[in-house]
Parts: structure tokens; C-alpha cells; sequence
């Protein structure tokens, strides 16, 4: 296994040194680079794409948990820290798992373990959202509509819907092109959640598999014909 990527975030250089010398162990992780706060974190995430990231919790400035609210797709994160306080909140949010500094050869070996056999599955990229007091992690690949609420996107999955902070173009730019489709100004769609294609009198709708309606706008239906027939 190649090419897995990972970014090491923490306030403490000993820390960041610490964790650099375990994943030599395991070659098929790469680290891409360090951050020593979130507002470095996010840039580079941004930049990289990392497959994983190694999140401290508390850090000068806006917390680990700040930081991954403020990011559209979340890598796999495993929080490594010093504070055991956080243990439930991080698993609320599908952390794949929670370390305890000083970390232990053996404790970090199980994690490692439950990393590469998520990257073997092919885990699909998650969302951090938290919303009326609430964290979700989502799959994008369960995302099947999304909608522009002023300045917020409402995004609709497994019978739930959350908004997120960002506007529609904001979001449309990050998203998978082969997956995700907008059909108007207001409304992006999944193109898997496809259920039924419909013109008449000039007008192009669909229907989705949640049952959903979505019009078109005449210039995205002419888009989606074109995209069809490649």
C-alpha cells in the first residue's frame, strides 16, 4: 500500500517530533507536513489534501474541533493529546480513534492498524458539520442534495439535513464534479440519487430517489444533456 498522506498538527514541536518518528514504522504513510495551530492546519489541508491527520484538541487560538468545523471535506483524523476530557465528543464526531500523550508504542500500533485498513475499504471523504449543537460527520457520497440558504448550504442525507457555513458557489468548487451536479442557482444535486428524467414543453426535471423534484435551469439542463451524451 502507497501513497497515504498525513499531516501533523500540534502546538508542541516535541510532540510533532515524537509522532514523526513512530510513522517511520510504516512506510506507507507519508507525512506532507507539520502545523502548529489551526490557521496553519487549514491552509495546508487545503493545499496537501491529506489522507490523515494527527489533531492536538487544545492549541493557541481556535481549537482542533474549531478546525475541523471550518473545513468542507475532513480527512481521517485520529486526535492525539494530552486531555482525556475530550474522549467522548471526539468519537461523536467518527474520529477514527483518540491517543493519550505520552503515546505508547502498542496504543499506537492499533491505531495505525484501524488507519490502514480504512484506507484498504477506500473510506470516501467525510464532512464536518456542527449544527443546532450537534456534530455530524457525513459521507459526501450520502449527501444528496444540497441547498443555498443565504448564506448558509443546507445539505440533505439520510432523511437528516444541516446547514453549513458557505455559500453554493463557495461549496461548488470543492466538490467532486463526477458525483455532484448543480441544476440551478439554488440547488446542487448527487447524480447517483438519480431516480426518474423528465422533458416536457421545453422544460427539464428530475426526480430523485428520495423522492425529491428538482427543476432545471435552462442553461444547467442544456450542461446536463451535453454531459450525457460523452
Amino acid at each position: 500500500m502507497v501513497g497515504i498522506t498525513a499531516l501533523i498538527i500540534d502546538d508542541e514541536r516535541t510532540a510533532r517530533t515524537e509522532l514523526r518518528r513512530m510513522l517511520t514504522d510504516y512506510p506507507a504513510i507519508k507525512v506532507v507536513g507539520e502545523a502548529s495551530n489551526a490557521d496553519e492546519a487549514g491552509e495546508l489541508i487545503r493545499t496537501v489534501k491529506p489522507d490523515i491527520i494527527f489533531l492536538d484538541i487544545q492549541m493557541p487560538g481556535r481549537s482542533g474541533f474549531d478546525l475541523l468545523e471550518s473545513l468542507i471535506s475532513v480527512p481521517i483524523v485520529i486526535f492525539v493529546t494530552a486531555f482525556d476530557a475530550y474522549a467522548v465528543k471526539a468519537f461523536e464526531v467518527s474520529a477514527l480513534d483518540y491517543l493519550m500523550k505520552p503515546v505508547r508504542e502498542e496504543r499506537f500500533a492499533k491505531a495505525m492498524e484501524q488507519a490502514l485498513a480504512r484506507f484498504r475499504d477506500k473510506e470516501t471523504p467525510f464532512l464536518f458539520v456542527k449544527d443546532r449543537g450537534q456534530y455530524h460527520m457525513i459521507k459526501w457520497e450520502d449527501v444528496h442534495l444540497i441547498e443555498s440558504m443565504d448564506n448558509y448550504a443546507r445539505l440533505f442525507f439520510n432523511k437528516q439535513n444541516v446547514l453549513l457555513k458557505t455559500s453554493l458557489n463557495q461549496l461548488e468548487e470543492q466538490l467532486d464534479g463526477q458525483l455532484f451536479f448543480r441544476t440551478s442557482r439554488t440547488q446542487i444535486i448527487n447524480l447517483n440519487y438519480i431516480e426518474l428524467i423528465r422533458e416536457q414543453d421545453g422544460r427539464f426535471s428530475l426526480q430523485l430517489k428520495t423522492g425529491q423534484l428538482i427543476n432545471f435551469s435552462s442553461r444547467q439542463a442544456a450542461r446536463f444533456k451535453n454531459m450525457n451524451r460523452h
